[in-house]
């Protein structure tokens, strides 16, 4: 809840009625205050002059995009001009409802996000087994007996894919009522602190130790579906495939004793309800989407799959893709449609790996990409080998940024257009409720009014489209968004379109959007056919939300597979555990590098907020005291840390939490790029642990960037 006096906000606080967060606020939402008030925060258009950003009117930034993006597109090619999307996008109403029609507007295949560097594997593994890619399957924390977590930290990310806020009290709960925890991670993280037990394994070897775990499940005919069994396809498949994966073998390339992955495995099997929950580690490494699909392979053989306490399906009120068409079938998901025009990688998700990025703007031939559109991103920081990337974009003939602000990534753009604050705009979770513990319809109207002169983000968007439509810069936004949303209706509705544009009213703008999803949606009014269900006119009048109940078994009706049924052993996934024969025998590097995600700087813009920034230096590498001791670095000491040619300047933090011979730096930070405007964050830049990932190592199913695991010297 936010108390303001109509021009400033005086206080942020938790609602307590709140049907989801219960109150609880996490970091981003108790520094809204000092990020609306952000003096560097962006609240006029830059366009660059000589080399120089001068301050621009609206008309004058939308001109120089009309002059110079078409031109471009129709010079070279719709593939010459990409799109990469940030992560603020998916906390973004506006820009996700709105971001598919630009990119029906660009026509191209360079599209790029943040998900191939952190969630795709989860988003492939979930499609090629369950039809729809964000059919993922979360624990059902608040019913659950015993939760195995593997490379996640959800007491610092509450949830990652999962959304649950006060991962901390849940667990404190579950483990007062007899429910045990089980943490397996290179790092003791804050998560692992307050479990029942902990596991050392080794970066990048999670699939050797999964393997084990499903191994011995059919060797110690743990392996019960119950009644999910009727529902699965391919359990034999697995079985043969697992056969030379034996505790025993494992156990050596995994750092996880026989014993263990055998006990562990035997827990899980034998709790009531009980749930495996893999994430950034088991995704950010080059056996991501494997990884990904052992999580839900070891959720079904225990029968804890789709059942009450265990990993269960939300069911979100709009929007889902598993909520719309024939319940239990569908045409599933495909991937390579097309592929990368330098590097080949394959289309996943309609998108293309951001790490690829770089080269197909420094490769000259067709489709060479010579204009890019950055929304809410910052890619510099955040991808494999940031430097590469950033003289990359320099050479490009035309960049915009939508971007709030002035970033490592923004600064080499052409025009940067400034989006709102977040207390200035509307708000519900179009991606999070598909991912959430509970199920649940919340919808925030803005706090504080909109600066006057300065578009909502939906319209930006909507701008950009009617200029690369052909309409020009001064197009009528309100007509082109009723011709667009009558064209939707029109293919998805046939006759009935004509109706539901009645239905919904004249508004143009995201909430007529939100308004069709709820009515259209499980819980929806049906446009009347269905008395007192969800519309955005009663979930409007519910500040606090509306609580839609805790999550139930969804198989089949949630399935989009061509079969009807859970697919256990996907042929793609099987085929690449050639990779994983062949890497068993390799010996340890002496030290690797993983990130780690901290409470306060999730994302680099939170570097810049007062609130979030202030307390004791962050940016730190943790280094296990006996790595200290052999390299000679000591506590509070600066380092050089050295992948192959590559080298970083590092503040040393001697640390136990470290497993020996792996050292761990928070993703993010390198604030110290020319020509960047966060002024906060380039006092204390840190160091960019990405500058030391190499950009060609990526997970060849998902394409999903190599951010761990990565082999270092440290001096």
């Amino acid at each position: 809840m936010l108390e303001h006096d109509g021009a400033r906000v005086t206080r942020v606080r938790g609602d307590d009625a709140d049907v989801f967060s219960r109150g609880y606020l996490c970091p981003k939402g108790v520094a809204l205050k000092d990020l609306h008030e952000d003096p560097d925060r962006l609240r006029t258009p830059l366009i660059k002059r000589a080399g120089a950003f001068v301050p621009a009117s609206w008309d004058e930034a939308f001109a120089e995009i009309a002059a110079r993006l078409p031109a471009l597109r129709d010079a070279h090619g719709a593939d010459a001009i990409a799109t990469v999307l940030g992560n603020p996008v998916a906390h973004k109403m506006g820009l996700q409802l709105y971001f598919p029609r630009l990119a029906r507007a660009l026509g191209t295949r360079n599209l790029y996000s943040a998900s191939t560097l952190d969630q795709l594997p989860k988003m492939l593994a979930s499609g090629l087994m369950y039809g729809s890619w964000l059919s993922v399957a979360v624990p059902d924390l608040e019913r659950s007996d015993y939760l195995l977590v593997i490379g996640a930290n959800p007491m610092v990310s509450n949830g990652s894919m999962w959304t649950v806020p006060d991962y901390r009290g849940k667990a404190k709960a579950m483990r007062a009522r007899g429910g045990r925890i089980v943490v397996v991670d290179p790092r003791r993280t804050e998560t692992a602190q307050a479990a029942d037990r902990h596991h050392f394994i080794r970066p990048g070897a999670d699939v050797f130790f999964l393997l084990g775990l499903v191994h011995t499940l059919f060797d110690e005919n743990l392996a019960r579906p119950g009644a999910l069994a009727a529902h699965l396809a391919g359990v034999d498949e697995v079985r043969a495939a697992v056969l030379p994966y034996a505790p025993e073998r494992v156990a050596p390339r995994c750092a996880v004793t026989a014993a263990e992955i055998r006990a562990i495995a035997r827990e899980l099997a034998a709790a009531p309800r009980g749930a495996v929950y893999g994430r950034i580690g088991t995704c950010t490494q080059e056996f991501g989407t494997l990884c990904s699909w052992l999580v839900d392979v070891l959720n079904a053989l225990t029968g804890n799959l789709d059942r009450e306490g265990g990993a269960m399906f939300p069911r979100a009120p709009a929007f889902a893709a598993n909520t719309r068409g024939q319940p239990g079938t569908g045409r599933g998901v495909a991937t390579g449609r097309y592929r990368a025009r330098v590097s080949g990688a394959p289309e996943v998700t309609g998108e293309l790996p951001l790490a690829c990025l770089a080269e197909e703007i420094e490769t000259p031939g067709p489709g060479q990409v010579r204009g890019l559109i950055v929304i809410a991103g910052n890619p510099v920081l955040s991808a494999p080998n940031g430097p590469r990337l950033a003289a990359a974009l320099e050479r490009l003939e035309f960049m915009v940024s939508l971007d709030i602000y002035l970033n490592e990534t923004s600064r080499h753009a052409h025009v940067i257009l400034p989006g709102l604050s977040p207390l200035e705009e509307a708000h519900y979770d179009v991606a999070f409720t598909q991912l959430a513990y509970r199920n649940h319809a919340r919808y925030s109207p803005p706090v504080l009014p909109r600066p006057a002169g300065l578009p909502e983000e939906w319209e930006t968007l909507l701008r950009l489209t009617a200029i690369l439509r052909g309409a020009g810069a001064n197009a009528d936004l309100a007509a082109l968004d009723e011709a667009l949303l009558r064209e939707e209706l029109e293919k998805s509705a046939g006759p009935a379109a004509a109706a539901l544009m009645a239905a919904l009213g004249t508004v143009p703008g995201p909430e007529r959007l939100l308004d069709l999803g709820l009515r259209s949606g499980p819980y929806g009014d049906q446009f009347g056919r269905a008395p007192g269900g969800l519309t955005l006119a009663r979930l409007q009048a519910a500040p606090s939300g509306i609580d839609l109940g805790p999550l139930a078994p969804r198989v089949p009706e949630l399935l989009r597979t061509p079969s009807g049924r859970i697919e256990l052993a996907p042929a793609p996934l099987l085929a690449d555990l050639a990779r994983v024969a062949a890497r068993i025998g390799d010996a340890a590097s002496p030290l690797v590098l993983i990130g780690r995600r901290q409470l306060r700087s999730n994302n680099s813009w939170m570097h810049n907020l007062p609130v979030l920034a202030k307390g004791p230096y962050r940016c730190t590498l943790l280094v296990n005291p006996h790595d200290a001791a052999r390299h000679g670095v000591s506590d509070g000491g600066a380092a050089l840390l050295r992948a192959g040619a590559r080298t970083l300047a590092v503040t040393v933090e001697v640390s136990a939490e470290m497993m020996e011979g792996v050292v761990s730096l928070p993703h993010g930070w390198g604030h110290d790029l020319p020509g960047a405007g966060q002024r906060l964050a380039a006092a204390r830049p840190g160091a960019n642990l990405n500058v030391l990932c190499d950009e060609d190592r990526r997970d060849p199913l998902s394409g999903n960037a190599v951010l761990s695991a990565i082999p270092v010297s440290l001096e």
